[in-house]
């Protein structure tokens, strides 16, 4: 599920190594270490590097599908997930904001699983900076990425919207309908 996408924006993982297996100490985009006993640089570079990762990795997707034998689940995985956003962008706000630790790290480590699962790198790779910050217990830095939180998170779910999960009820590359999935 981690192979590079060549249609997808420059700057992705190098294939086979996830977005979100990079370790929050990795200098920049593609999850290049700092040379020893060199710090990996100023959080803000970390957070603008995230930058350069694809919002949708379709690699991910594409391999979801064959995954499930094109059972229509990984559109409705997909759909389910933007469906979710709000409430689970709030989630994760609101422990952030309340420095509840278990709650704030439950929600990152969801967030981040789910959004490598449907490709969203950047999200992904945001949350497992987010994650790293309240295991710290960093809670003011904590605050402050999540405007970028907010900001990709909308991001993705617009590309998901719009090139994978066609809200027009139509599927995937004009597959004919789209399966709808269970209500949340």
């Amino acid at each position: 599920m981690h192979s590079q996408d060549s249609g997808s924006s420059a700057g992705g993982p190098a294939p086979g190594h996830p977005a979100v297996g990079i370790t929050p100490d990795a200098a920049y985009a593609g999850g290049v270490a700092a040379p020893a006993g060199r710090p990996a640089g100023p959080p803000a570079t970390q957070h603008e590097a995230v930058g350069l990762l694809p919002l949708v990795d379709a690699a991910v997707l594409e391999e979801l599908e064959e995954e499930l034998a094109g059972t229509g689940l990984a559109q409705r995985f997909a759909r389910d997930y933007a469906a979710m956003w709000d409430q689970r962008y709030t989630r994760l706000a609101a422990a952030v904001e309340e420095h509840d630790g278990d709650s704030a790290l439950d929600a990152a480590i969801s967030l981040k699983i789910s959004s490598a699962m449907v490709g969203g790198t950047r999200l992904a790779r945001l949350a497992e900076l987010l994650e790293a910050m309240i295991r710290r217990g960093d809670f003011a830095q904590a605050q402050e990425l999540m405007r970028q939180v907010a900001r990709e998170g909308g991001l993705t779910i617009t590309e998901l919207r719009s090139s994978y999960i066609f809200d027009t009820g139509r599927g995937p590359a004009g597959q004919g309908p789209a399966t709808q999935g269970p209500a949340n």
